[in-house]
């Protein structure tokens, strides 16, 4: 993924999933494409997966709390 929407959640009440499909339905409604790859910080990883149509990977170079989600430009080649 080259270009993608960074996005911040820091609410400790709502699970990685929750906040992930959150960013994905505001990248969907500002964009018109839905993502379907997000990177977050490797310590989240321990959730890592899956988030509704949403593969989620770890990144050393994403902070804590933020997410870096978009479409991945391989699924376009």
């Amino acid at each position: 993924m080259n270009i993608g929407m960074l996005w911040y959640d820091n609410d400790p009440k709502k699970s990685l999933g929750d906040k992930v499909d959150q960013a994905a339905t505001y990248y969907q409604d500002k964009y018109g494409k839905s993502p379907d790859l997000c990177f977050v910080h490797p310590s989240m990883e321990s959730e890592e997966g899956q988030a509704g149509t949403v593969e989620i990977r770890s990144s050393g170079s994403v902070l804590p709390n933020y997410f870096w989600i978009g479409v991945d430009g391989k699924a376009e080649e």
